[in-house]
């Protein structure tokens, strides 16, 4: 049985608030600009990119963003007319962290403040009935011990009203983190992601009566977890809870769905799933469900010159990359890439250039396959770690890159797929998949494809189209 993914591709550490009979939803964004893409949903099951929270340099500078920094896992809240977003930038932690607001999710958000004290990552923010609100987040802090800690503080200014506190150190697993604070028929429910985000994730749940515990455990604890199982979804964790307007609850979290042989591979990072969420003896047990309506067409072509919200660029801001050319397309003004997610297991993207350019598939800035077009020559070139090489050639045309599925005996196939490169209709190389996958590489981010020009040349393109393939 497949189990499809609410918001496919590299969309980690989920997010989500109600308001009303609208559901947003946020992910981290790591080294991609802008940060923080926001989402809404009325039934949990469709969602539309509504922006991104993190648009302006004022907000996140995106040249200080490296492969796998950056924006980790943000919070979502809505409180008294507002959305609230908190997050950490990993690129400058020593800031603390950073929180921003706004009236409308689609934007814009304000400027961040920052809480320059709670040094870690994973940061919550939930409010009691006074209004006091807690900042709650794993700890990094010198001299204490791992786990969870939380602090009383003033959203507007960032300014801190009590000593820091450890509130709970996790079930015993690896590495607690990702703290959600809900207060639940009159307990205070804390949840973590335990595990590390590798396949012993887990999401574990801890009670207590006030905001800052005392907390025990659940006695069921993990109350989610694929571990050691034959799940088609793994590293299932940093779950975040939200109870639907007729009453029943429900939960968002991160998953993978690895394919290939041992030890399996996936490419296209941590995605968001969705979780039914089962209440006994006072206790939720998450199950995870498939998206209803089975998997969404992720297929768009751009021939207009506009980038929709969809568009991102690692360590650079989009709007320096691109602009609308005169002639229809793009002109692509910068060495820089403009990135979209990859959203299927299977598909093939097509871009066609007036002139030079290039069409990468990305994992980071050191594992890519790209097709690059000039002087009437097209050129295929495979990245892996410090190797880069020339693995084909043939008369220019338009780029095509496609996922497929491994040719010939699957049981001797270690990848989870093969990547074809192609030029007009010449096929230049079919290099294994697996090689762009989290597991060769590293990191937490998922495959992207980037259109770009050549150098510091200024190029234009023409179209660019993204099928799903099934």
């Amino acid at each position: 049985m497949s189990f499809d993914p609410i918001i496919a591709g590299f969309h980690p550490d989920p997010t989500v608030c109600r308001v009303g009979d609208d559901y947003y939803l946020a992910t981290s964004s790591f080294e991609y600009f802008p940060g923080v893409p926001i989402f809404h949903s009325r039934d949990l099951a469709s969602w539309r990119q509504i922006g991104h929270v993190l648009t302006r340099p004022s907000q996140l500078d995106p040249a200080g963003l490296t492969p796998s920094r950056g924006i980790f896992a943000p919070t979502l809240r809505h409180h008294d007319g507002r959305f609230w977003m908190i997050t950490t930038n990993v690129s400058r932690m020593m800031s603390g962290q950073l929180i921003v607001h706004a009236t409308d999710p689609a934007g814009p958000w304000s400027d961040p403040v920052y809480v320059p004290g709670a040094l870690g990552i994973d940061p919550d923010l939930a409010w009691d009935d006074d209004g006091t609100c807690y900042l709650t987040y794993a700890s990094y802090r010198s001299g204490e011990p791992a786990g969870i800690a939380q602090v009383r503080i003033d959203p507007e200014t960032g300014a801190e009203l009590s000593e820091h506190y450890p509130v709970w150190q996790g079930s015993g697993l690896v590495h607690p983190e990702g703290p959600h604070l809900y207060r639940i028929d009159g307990s205070w429910y804390l949840m973590l992601a335990e595990g590390g985000t590798e396949r012993g994730h887990a999401v574990t749940i801890a009670r207590g009566p006030t905001p800052s515990g005392p907390f025990a455990g659940c006695p069921d604890n993990p109350i989610l977890s694929h571990r050691s199982t034959g799940h088609p979804v793994q590293n299932t964790g940093h779950a975040d809870l939200v109870r639907a307007a007729d009453g029943s609850w429900w939960a968002v979290h991160l998953g993978v769905r690895p394919r290939g042989v041992t030890p399996h591979y996936y490419v296209l990072g941590r995605e968001t799933f969705l979780a039914r969420a089962d209440w006994a003896g006072g206790w939720p047990r998450l199950t995870t469900v498939s998206r209803p309506g089975g998997p969404a067409d992720h297929s768009f072509t751009v021939t207009d010159g506009v980038f929709d919200e969809r568009w991102v660029a690692p360590g650079a801001d989009p709007a320096t990359i691109a602009e609308q050319h005169p002639d229809g397309g793009a002109r692509l003004r910068s060495a820089d890439l403009l990135c979209v997610r990859v959203r299927d297991q299977a598909w093939t993207a097509i871009a066609t250039f007036d002139g030079p350019g290039r069409l990468v598939l990305r994992l980071d800035d050191r594992h890519w396959y790209a097709l690059h077009v000039a002087d009437g020559v097209a050129t295929a070139i495979a990245r892996i770690g410090d190797l880069e090489q020339v693995v084909g050639t043939g008369p220019a045309g338009p780029l095509r890159l496609s996922a497929v599925a491994p040719a010939g005996d699957p049981g001797a196939q270690a990848g989870p797929d093969e990547i074809v490169l192609t030029a007009g209709d010449a096929e230049l190389a079919r290099l294994d998949g697996r090689y762009l996958s989290t597991e060769v590489a590293g990191g937490f981010t998922g495959r992207m494809l980037g259109i770009g020009a050549l150098g510091a040349e200024e190029t234009r393109l023409v179209s660019f189209t993204y099928r799903s393939d099934g």
